[in-house]
């Protein structure tokens, strides 16, 4: 699946003040990662926001949001919101924000913190 470039500039543009952040091409949409973890990206033409296990029940609850699947299965921490849900940069800014939080919550990739390969 495409994804709109217009929704993709639009991201780029919210992210552009921020030194990690990372673009990435994935399975036809484009992601965007913080310290090396995805926060949001562009999937057709929604926006996908990573918000957690935790959150995606209460976040699915707001208007113009639904469930986002791959391979015809729900990720448990990943919204897709539509247009209307975005449609103006105050929106789709606190959508990304919300990304960003809770991937910055996140260990960040490289990070001493993260699980180790045990030797062998």
């Amino acid at each position: 699946m495409a994804y709109d470039l217009a929704t993709a500039e639009r991201v780029r543009r919210a992210l552009s003040g921020r030194l990690n952040v990372v673009e990435k091409r994935m399975v036809g949409g484009l992601s965007f990662s913080v310290n090396g973890n995805m926060c949001c990206g562009v999937t057709g033409d929604a926006l996908m926001v990573r918000v957690g296990r935790d959150a995606r029940e209460r976040v699915l609850a707001q208007p113009d949001v639904r469930p986002m699947a791959f391979a015809g299965r729900a990720l448990a921490g990943f919204v897709l919101v539509d247009p209307a849900g975005f449609r103006t940069d105050a929106a789709l800014a606190s959508w990304i924000q919300r990304g960003i939080d809770f991937a910055s919550s996140l260990p960040a990739e490289g990070s001493t913190t993260a699980k180790r390969v045990p030797r062998r």
